[in-house]
């Protein structure tokens, strides 16, 4: 068992957690999820340098729809605009800096709730009231700075870093995996955001398992699933993934009835893929969810959560229904997880622990390790 080491930072702690062959490999050091100087190189070196998850593009159907987020501390508005592009914006008004919009809407123009200096939906500035003393204003020169943003495969993927790849590029093998599924034609049923008394690496860490599904997940998915029909390869440069051969227990996990292109496996294998840093998809023949992370301290950790159908799913006569089945289903499993997720958290945070061996079924999380590793300076 791999003690802590006083001597070492958290990020030598990981290096050295790291540097063995997955073979010998342990759980991540304690110190990389209770500490909170090691939060803030995160926040630094990787939420405000990697692209990140807004959900879906079908989730801002009309122009004037809005939805925020924060990136590292930083608050964002994306919206679709008058000529349908969907744009991400700072969301902190460009006279005395009040932040602007809240959760989501819709919105003919963006209105300060302080002094009320306007903006269209473009970010150019609209008007500001009793500004014609002041000599050295110019409404032209005044807008809401642009944040890059990228539509990928139905996602809305955002970063601060203007020199990021573009998600295309940079995530080029998930289409070559998935792209038979065709992700971007999916149709998102549900989106809420929730917050969990856990570090944001230990939920993702156990959705890059599928080794705990039959015993956390027995009231609800285990049965779908054999330990043996799992695969986890070897992660790729910006993501990992591994998939599962699922029965016949559960049709939403399949492909529809009339669905006559997919053949063999394709019909029931579930991908799981874990996209770099914070966007996590379960894809199936017939549903996909999601889970898009924000760490809010060491401890806690804010979640975009959302799901839906495959085309041929949600065109069935009874979409109503199974949109309705896969939304209680999941409710239950989230459930589950919180619990699971919460108490890995708290033994985290008890003194007599220590990381322990992994499975060959959790090799995801130890390529999960070593890219943090790679990104965090010393």
């Amino acid at each position: 068992m791999t003690r802590h080491d006083p001597a070492l930072s958290p990020i030598e702690e990981l290096r050295a957690n790291t540097s063995v062959p997955f073979e010998r490999a342990t759980a991540m050091p304690k110190s990389v999820y209770t500490s909170p100087a090691f939060l803030a190189q995160e926040q630094e070196h990787i939420f405000a340098k990697e692209w990140l998850c807004a959900g879906r593009a079908d989730a801002l159907p009309n122009p004037g729809d809005y939805l925020t987020m924060q990136i590292a501390g930083e608050p964002i508005l994306v919206l679709r605009d008058r000529d349908g592009t969907i744009r991400a914006l700072s969301n902190v008004c460009r006279h005395r800096m009040a932040k602007l919009l809240d959760g989501r809407g819709n919105v003919r123009a963006i209105t300060c709730p302080y002094h009320a200096w306007t903006y269209n939906l473009d970010g150019s500035l609209r008007g500001a009231p009793a500004m014609t003393l002041n000599e050295g204003f110019c409404k032209e020169a005044i807008g809401l700075p642009h944040i890059r943003c990228e539509i990928w495969a139905g996602w809305i993927l955002v970063t601060l870093n203007p020199e990021a790849p573009p998600p295309a590029e940079a995530l080029a093998d998930v289409d070559r995996l998935v792209g038979y599924l065709h992700m971007e034609d999916y149709v998102e049923a549900f989106r809420e955001e929730f917050s969990w008394d856990t570090n944001w690496k230990v939920l993702a860490e156990n959705f890059m398992e599928s080794y705990h599904l039959p015993v956390c997940h027995a009231g609800t998915i285990g049965h779908t699933v054999d330990l043996l029909k799992m695969t986890c390869p070897e992660g790729l440069p910006a993501f990992n993934y591994h998939y599962i051969i699922k029965n016949d227990a559960l049709d939403l996990t399949l492909a529809h009835p009339s669905n006559t292109v997919l053949q063999g496996d394709e019909r029931r294998t579930t991908w799981l893929l874990s996209i770099y840093p914070a966007l996590l998809i379960t894809l199936t023949p017939g549903y996909f969810w999601y889970l898009c992370l924000t760490p809010d301290g060491p401890g806690r950790v804010n979640v975009l959560y959302g799901g839906g159908l495959a085309p041929d799913w949600a065109a069935d006569p009874a979409a109503a229904a199974h949109f309705g089945r896969l939304r209680d289903l999941l409710a239950e499993v989230n459930a589950e997880d919180k619990d699971c997720v919460e108490r890995v958290y708290q033994g985290i945070c008890a003194g007599l622990a220590a990381p322990g061996p992994l499975s060959h079924l959790e090799r995801p999380n130890f390529d999960f390790a070593r890219w943090i590793a790679s990104r965090i300076p010393q």
